[in-house]
């Protein structure tokens, strides 16, 4: 592996529109996310040079950070020399620094990239969301083929809140409007899958919305000292089982699919970085997934560690030629 880049990340003022819609035609709906080993399915036509290197970001949680590292470990396969920038922050600070420069590949997630550009977007469907999204980005950026890992959002509360409150379902939180406190990332207060879709989809009204993180050990800790009675955590969390708390379901659909989706920039967008990626993606599945997390979160074990280790026993490291 290359040596890891740690500087901060500039975060300097991009001109123009981050929403503003790329000119690409709608592609017909599909089931299927790995379509082609050369990246179709995807938005863009690709064009790019990976050539000079390719600096991947990471967000702030343990998961987008090992995927970041198998990202790396895929390319550096290929041929194509990596940087990892880890733990950069959120969304509103990644697509920025990624249109920017500061980075040109990013470890996304369907759904939630989706209504972060378009929060009115209405797509559930991994195919549907495909095309959404390759419309939705901005003008220089472009998404590869999604992968078979998926990791959605999901709100949960204790056994003994269930009991208490009778929640099975997001739907029956509104039955108690203004007796339960939800924990979540701070940006959650202001996204569609959070507290605002929760109001406008379900009618779903707080006492308090505490800013803790991304299904981190504030949250969690929180959850079980029940300091709040709700929690976003993710599906690929294997606290959820290890506690034996409950998933309430989503009836209405508020929250996406969420398969992982690689977003790259125009500029580095060649056939050998389309070719590795769909290889990581048709590889590395949902239980691959949290079990890398469990390794990270729960053994303390390094996440650049864990992805090399899956990535050569894997047959991801090994050269395509060989």
């Amino acid at each position: 592996m290359p040596p890891i880049s740690r500087r901060p990340l500039n975060r300097r003022t991009l001109l123009g529109g981050l929403f503003a819609a790329a000119s690409v035609p709608a592609l017909s709906a599909c089931s299927g996310g790995i379509t082609s080993l050369n990246g179709d399915g995807g938005g863009g036509s690709g064009g790019g040079s990976s050539k000079g290197g390719v600096t991947i970001g990471t967000a702030n949680f343990t998961e987008n950070q090992v995927l970041g590292y198998l990202y790396a470990a895929a390319l550096d396969a290929a041929g194509v020399k990596t940087t990892v920038r880890p733990n950069l922050g959120t969304r509103e600070i990644l697509i920025p620094a990624l249109r920017g420069g500061d980075v040109d590949l990013l470890p996304e997630y369907q759904g939630a990239l989706l209504h972060y550009l378009d929060p009115k977007a209405k797509a559930t469907e991994e195919g549907e969301m495909q095309n959404a999204l390759a419309v939705a980005l901005p003008r220089g950026l472009q998404i590869l083929p999604y992968g078979e890992a998926e990791d959605s959002d999901a709100f949960v509360v204790t056994r003994e809140t269930a009991d208490e409150y009778g929640l099975t379902s997001l739907a029956d939180l509104a039955r108690h409007n203004g007796k339960l406190v939800i924990g979540a990332a701070p940006e959650v207060k202001k996204r569609t899958v959070g507290a605002v879709g929760l109001k406008d989809v379900y009618g779903v009204e707080f006492k308090e919305f505490k800013s803790l993180d991304s299904s981190g050990p504030l949250v969690k800790g929180a959850l079980k000292k029940g300091d709040v009675d709700v929690a976003n955590l993710f599906t690929t969390d294997t606290d959820i089982a290890a506690n034996d708390w409950v998933v309430l379901t989503d009836p209405k659909n508020l929250i996406p699919g969420q398969h992982v989706v690689p977003l790259v920039a125009d500029r580095k967008a060649d056939s050998t970085v389309r070719k590795a990626l769909a290889r990581l993606g048709a590889a590395l599945t949902t239980e691959h997934l949290t079990e890398l997390n469990r390794l990270v979160d729960k053994e303390r074990k390094d996440p650049e560690d864990v992805a090399n280790d899956w990535a050569a026993k894997h047959g991801i490291t090994k050269n395509e030629k060989d």
